[in-house]
């Protein structure tokens, strides 16, 4: 997770068309509402390319893989 700190450093680092004032623990909540929407997107993509590097490595353990993991 990021620090107060580096949220709020992100944030004033982006352009934005007005100018906003959030508090630093405003900031927190939109940030870990971001992420907390992002995540399972994430996972899902993580999952992917996980499963395809171990089939490139052994077909029969990427499908016990993708059998315990589930599919996309």
């Amino acid at each position: 997770m990021l620090t107060n700190k580096e949220i709020t450093e992100a944030f004033m680092n982006v352009v934005l068309e007005e100018n906003y004032n959030f508090l630093a623990d405003d900031l927190e909540i939109l940030a870990k509402a971001f992420i907390a929407k992002a995540a399972p997107q994430i996972a899902r993509k993580e999952r992917a390319e996980c499963i395809k590097f171990v089939k490139s490595l052994n077909p029969l353990v990427s499908e016990a893989l993708e059998e315990k993991r589930g599919k996309m």
